[in-house]
């Protein structure tokens, strides 16, 4: 047994564009899309409240067209890979696993396991680059080369030009493809928009904890809400740790966000408010009210008990709310320096 604590950050690049996965993988999930986007969704949306992870009384977000699509099997393909990509960061995760039952860790460790935002809709690949190819020479990259550029155009290390497009079908590494808003928009079920934004359907995203020695709890759900900063004050309750005021002779900011500790054995987190922003996307949930907004564009409310798919704004029956609501986003926006945005202002 270790006789120090460790902590180990593990970021998969999968399941991400671009989307590449070993053919034995991507074959087992053939024909389980077949049915497209709207099947898949009422599919999900079902198991989901058969689940008890989401209520019967959250509409979903509206579907994107499946049968006016021109390029079914290409989309089809798309979901596949990342699928096969999702097993193989699983798989990942049980080498993880395996290894601190191996050096007998496993049941005094903390694992802790979320996404950083929900289904992507980026359209990176998704439009056919051929006609670029003959424009560029590419040279093998070489044991050590390094591929600087994201987009475009692109190479694989052996030199090839990297295709994109319906014309291409994904997974091979001489491939760049992502799996587009269709499978994004099933991926978010039953919430709207994506990665991006902070309705919820671009920032709600699972949290899973498993620590044998400090959770008396065994696969039970908890509803308390979260967000990122949490885990950070979580970690510092968890290992007994001191939180520094002062770091080689620089001031630390005050630790954000509270403990999750009572919400493992399943008592309240206090009805502090949360606040996000991302690209000028903004949101506050304060209980169960949210307000969010994309850009500039006017506030939204909404009741996330009775409409977590936020389906119904009620912005306007609600002035009053609104109002209070955005003073303390702004106010907590200049004191979290999210704005200026322009670091040069005053």
């Amino acid at each position: 047994m270790a006789s120090k604590p460790f902590f180990l950050y593990v970021s998969h690049t999968s399941a991400h564009w671009p989307m590449h996965a070993p053919e034995a993988d991507i074959a087992k999930y053939k024909g389980v899309y077949d049915k497209g986007y709207p099947a898949i969704r009422k599919a999900r949306y079902q198991k989901a409240i058969g689940m008890g992870v989401i209520e019967k009384k959250w509409p979903m977000s509206k579907g994107l067209d499946w049968e006016g699509f021109k390029y079914k099997a290409w989309d089809i393909r798309c979901m596949e890979v990342y699928a096969a990509m999702t097993e193989i960061m699983d798989r990942g995760i049980g080498r993880i696993v395996n290894e601190l039952k191996k050096q007998d860790l496993f049941e005094n460790t903390m694992v802790i396991y979320l996404q950083d935002n929900g289904g992507c809709a980026e359209g990176y690949g998704r439009a056919n680059n051929s006609q670029q190819k003959d424009r560029f020479k590419f040279k093998p990259l070489g044991k050590d080369g390094l591929q600087t550029k994201i987009w475009p155009p692109m190479q694989t290390r052996d030199g090839r030009f990297v295709r994109t497009g319906p014309e291409t079908m994904p997974g091979a590494e001489d491939t760049f493809v992502a799996y587009g808003p269709g499978w994004a928009n099933a991926s978010n079920t039953p919430f709207r928009r994506y990665k991006h934004h902070v309705h919820e359907g671009g920032m709600a995203t699972p949290l899973i904890v498993h620590w044998p020695d400090g959770i008396a709890a065994k696969g039970e759900f908890r509803w308390q809400p979260a967000f990122l900063p949490d885990l950070m004050a979580t970690t510092v309750a968890a290992t007994g740790a001191a939180y520094p005021k002062r770091f080689h002779g620089n001031n630390i900011p005050p630790m954000q966000g509270v403990s999750l500790l009572p919400a493992f054995a399943n008592e309240s987190l206090g009805n502090r408010p949360l606040y996000w922003e991302h690209e000028r996307n903004k949101a506050i949930r304060i209980g169960d009210w949210k307000l969010v907004t994309e850009g500039d564009k006017d506030w939204e409310l909404y009741n996330l008990a009775n409409d977590r798919a936020e389906a119904h704004n009620l912005a306007t029956t609600h002035p009053e709310r609104v109002k209070v609501m955005a003073d303390r986003w702004e106010t907590w926006a200049r004191n979290a320096k999210v704005i200026p945005r322009d670091r040069s202002e005053k």
